[in-house]
């Protein structure tokens, strides 16, 4: 008979371990030990869009530079006008990009076109198709009702000269890129694209193209790892499959590590006697933390070889979705100079129920938000939880999260919905 503290295998497989590292402790672990690895460079505005930038940009001058108005109109005195309408002459013309600023006597009024600087003795743009103008051009009368300053943009009314137009780190929208061009940036320092491996492990493998024999499935994992790099930026480099022995890991392990910055492996991340990516990276570098208590995803593996940073994955196609998104992705982000990005979470009633659950683990299950019978969001669950089940992950627009206190859902209970496109999938 076993000691009474002897592990036992469960029905699902997985030997119980308490010392699994729970999903808040991993996502601080990779916080706390990552930086950027990314190296710098300068880049046009035209390819600036997705980077990351490297640099903080601050705003040389007011955006915009002077007083002006908003709409084609009349400027005038907003002191001058009476409690009815008021007829002015028609002092200038005053066109966008006029060189020399204008200036108003007293009585008259400026015809003004859009972004054009507001003239001296004006403080106030009536909109022309709430003005009349005499027959002969010379006059306009504006209908009284207009508040001081209607109609102007001030000077740094969008950015004041010394402004923090972003910081390093931030992820260059095409907002982002507008803010540099109105500031007058013609290139943005950012950080270069990182170098990254994606590696697939099994002698059950075969690339989709060529038939299946036997026992044989096609790879799907490198092709769902290259299509969720590609938003990031990063340049793949495709090892493709690569054999179950300790020499074809080792080999390609020690090829990735020379020449990137970031290894992602699929498969051969558990103790069987056909993985090997977990030994191979012990005695090629050190492991930083193994076991997860996460459900899918609990052999997810995160080391490194050298100055190259390793993530292994596990070999069924949902969990290695799901463990990219929660822990690679952001640890992605940061190694590329970015801010750790943390997803927003939802709180919507269950319209399902799972009667149990096992505590001690956080779960992470495919599903989405669809209207009830009385009109409110609720989100629903996909019925299975298979691993391997692409079908699932092609039918969910979420995932629904379930803390490891929780030991049963019961239909109206609130959950935790992530959206996908939280994670940039759209």
């Amino acid at each position: 008979m076993p000691p009474s503290n002897a592990r036992k295998l469960l029905d699902d497989c997985f030997l119980h371990d308490t010392d699994r590292l729970r999903h808040d402790e991993a996502l601080t672990l990779l916080r706390d030990r990552l930086a950027p690895l990314a190296d710098i460079e300068s880049v046009s505005l035209a390819s600036a869009s997705g980077r990351i930038a490297a640099a903080p940009l601050v705003a040389s001058h007011n955006i915009p530079d002077h007083d002006n108005s908003a709409v084609d109109g009349y400027a005038f005195l907003s002191a001058s006008m009476q409690s009815d309408a008021t007829t002015y002459a028609i002092g200038t013309r005053i066109p966008a990009g006029t060189k020399q600023k204008a200036s108003l006597r007293p009585g008259e009024a400026a015809r003004i076109f859009t972004g054009a600087v507001m003239p001296d003795g004006a403080d106030t743009v009536a909109m022309q198709e709430d003005c009349l103008v005499s027959e002969d051009g010379n006059f306009v009368t504006i209908p009284a009702g207009l508040k001081p300053g209607a109609n102007r943009r001030k000077a740094g009314e969008d950015v004041a000269r010394g402004s923090l137009l972003f910081g390093p780190g931030t992820r260059l929208r095409p907002q982002e890129i507008a803010a540099a061009a109105s500031a007058g940036f013609a290139s943005i320092n950012v950080f270069k694209p990182l170098d990254v491996a994606v590696i697939s492990s099994g002698d059950e493998l075969v690339a989709p193209g060529k038939p299946l024999r036997s026992g044989q499935v096609h790879d799907s994992n490198r092709f769902l790892l290259q299509s969720l790099l590609a938003p990031l930026g990063i340049t793949i480099h495709d090892f493709g499959i690569i054999a179950d022995s300790a020499d074809a890991t080792r080999v390609a392990l020690e090829k990735a590590a020379k020449s990137c910055q970031v290894i992602i492996t699929t498969g051969g991340a558990s103790r069987g006697e056909e993985d090997h990516m977990i030994t191979t990276l012990d005695a090629l570098g050190k492991r930083h933390l193994w076991q997860l208590a996460v459900k899918p995803g609990r052999p997810m593996c995160f080391g490194q070889i050298g100055d190259t940073l390793y993530f292994g994955l596990p070999g069924n196609p949902v969990a290695a979705f799901v463990c990219f998104l929660l822990y690679v992705r952001p640890a992605l982000v940061r190694l590329g100079g970015g801010e750790w990005p943390e997803p927003q979470r939802y709180p919507v009633p269950a319209g399902f129920s799972v009667p149990r659950k096992k505590p001690d683990r956080r779960e992470f299950w495919r599903g989405w938000i669809e209207m009830n019978a009385y009109g409110d969001a609720v989100a629903q669950k996909f019925e299975r939880d298979g691993s391997g089940l692409i079908s699932g992950l092609r039918q969910a627009t979420g995932l629904i999260e379930i803390t490891e206190e929780t030991t049963a859902v019961t239909q109206g209970d609130l959950v935790s919905f992530i959206p996908f496109a939280e994670f940039g999938i759209l």
